[in-house]
This record gives structure tokens, sequence and C-alpha cells, in this order.
């Protein structure tokens, strides 16, 4: 239950850095700048968004934005993005069309969804670091078999629902349409059809990343949030706060907030949901919910989860 988007980051990356050593033959400064318009370019071609890649390279990666490399960064950004319409037509591989502004009046529900957001943000961050000790106590087991722990227990999922397994687009979209019906269910199944699919992703995309199976957490993170974001909905659809109209708002604000809280990357989560979305229309909201899931995050000690993870593993960063 790993998406494709971080290993697509880091095949960019790869790139770069064969084009600075083997074509260009830059030096050591080079090196780095080609590496970092990989990785911008990566997250432009996995999401058809440039300047979200731009703004990912500066909050996770890079940790700054020298102006002498804007446009090196940006012509990679937007050529990644290029070459993609060319062979998917100019549509993002997840397009999530939302119209219409969500009520001010409703507004004032943006931070509570934006605390609990943060909360979960941390719990998120706090497993995925406490995977690799978890494993490491597994003795019996030789780490290179590891992840026949999530392939065997995976099976009875697939064959219950495969669109749960993998990068879960389909998933996404399935959410965004509400084709499951969720909150037109009369019984407590609209809010615990959510919450089960929301563990059964959170358990087992723990257990394939902590297992080492190739694949990258971008994605996961981002079907969390809707589903998370479902149960905001439902919620607030249910106690007549909001009209059902209003449900993938509230379903792509969560995304973004629990995407940039635990990235902490607030302008690329609101930059990729924007760009995702198509319109500048939900930007507000995004903005009032992402500052109170990164702010809770940021009290509880969160930090950037690939710097985390990046110390914890003893790589450097790339400046």
């Amino acid at each position: 239950m790993l998406g494709r988007e971080g290993p697509c980051i880091e095949m960019e990356a790869m790139i770069g850095q064969g084009l600075a050593e083997k074509t260009f033959k830059t030096d050591a400064e080079g090196l780095k700048e080609m590496q970092e318009c990989g990785v911008a370019a990566g997250l432009a071609a996995a999401f058809s968004a440039p300047i979200a890649g731009a703004l990912f390279l500066v909050e996770e990666i890079s940790f700054s934005f020298k102006p002498r490399k804007v446009i090196s960064i940006l012509a990679a950004t937007f050529s990644a993005d290029f070459v993609t319409i060319l062979f998917f037509v100019n549509k993002p591989c997840l397009y999530l069309p939302v119209n219409g502004y969500l009520p001010v009046k409703i507004y004032w529900s943006l931070p509570l969804i934006g605390i609990a957001l943060g909360l979960l943000a941390y719990l998120y961050q706090y497993v995925l670091l406490s995977l690799k000790p978890w494993f490491s106590k597994i003795k019996k087991l030789p780490a290179t078999y590891h992840s026949i722990i999530p392939f065997v227990l995976i099976i009875p999922v697939g064959l219950w629902n495969a669109r749960l397994l993998g990068g879960s687009h389909v998933l996404i979209d399935d959410l965004f349409n509400n084709n499951l019906g969720l909150h037109q269910i009369s019984s407590w199944s609209f809010i615990t059809i959510p919450i089960l699919l929301f563990m059964i992703r959170f358990i087992f995309s723990m257990l394939s990343y902590g297992s080492s199976v190739p694949g990258g957490i971008f994605m996961l993170i981002l079907v969390l949030g809707a589903l998370l974001g479902i149960i905001c909905a439902n919620l607030l659809i249910k106690v007549q706060i909001i009209a059902p109209m209003y449900y993938p708002h509230i379903l792509v604000i969560s995304m973004a907030a629990y995407f940039g809280a635990i990235e902490k990357a607030p302008f690329t989560a609101i930059m990729l949901l924007t760009e995702m979305v198509g319109t500048i229309q939900q930007v507000l909201p995004m903005i009032i919910t992402v500052f109170f899931a990164y702010y809770v995050l940021d009290l509880l000690g969160g930090k950037p989860i690939y710097e985390a993870l990046r110390l914890q593993m003893n790589y450097h960063k790339l400046n």
C-alpha cells in the first residue's frame, strides 16, 4: 500500500545526478543543483503540479531557494509537466475538480478540523519513525525477507477490495465522487466505514514501509487525508452544518491540511491541492486548516517527515 510518487522523485534526482556527472561534468555545486532540479521535476511529473514541485524542493529537501537557481528549477518542473501533457493529455493523474466557494459561515469549523488533523499527523509521524526500531527486533526473520509479512497479511484485504491496494488513485476518485454514498447512509456506517478504511490503509501502509517494500509515502498521506476528510465531511453533513454539495470541499481541504502537517510543508500542500483542483476558490479554507494542523504538530514537536527519515537513515541533505 505504497505510492509511486516517492520513487518517481528519487529516479528524477538520479537522472539529474547522471546528467551532471556523465554529460555536463559539473562540479559539486552543479551536481547538487542538478539533483535538486530532478527532485522538483519528479513531483511535477507525478502530479502535473510544476509550482508545487518547486516549493516541495524548498520546504522538504534543500531548505533554501537561491535566486540564481530559480530559472533552472522552474525550467525542470515545467518541462517535466509538459512531457506528461504530451503523453497523458492536459489532465493531472489525480484530478479533483471542486467548484464554488465554501460558505464563510462555516469557517469556524475549519480550525477544529485542523486541530484534529494535526493530532493525527503527529500520530502518523510517531508510528512511521518507530517502524525501523520495531522491525529490527524481529530476529528470527532476516531483514531481506521482512516484506513477506505485509505480503501475506494483505492478501485477504486485496481479495475483499482490490481498490484499497497500491497508491489508491482509484480509491480517492471514488471517495471524491462519493461513489460509496457514505453520507447518505442513515446508520452509523457513514462514520464507521471510512474509519475502517482509514485503519486498514494506515496499518498496512506502515507495515509495507517498515518492511522496506519499495514505494513512497507521498500518495499514502493524501489517501489518508482524503479518508479523514470524509469523516469530517460526513459528520458536518449529518449535523446539518454543511450541505452535501460541500462534501468534496472538506475532502480536498483535509488532504491539504494532513499533508501540510506531516510534511511540514504548508506552501507545497496548498499549491499541490490548488493545482489538482484547478481553481483558487479553496485557497483561503486550505490556508486556515493547514495553519492549525501545522501549528498543532509543531507544538507536539513534530519534524518535517523527510528530514526526520533522512536523519534516521544517516543521509545528508543535498546542500
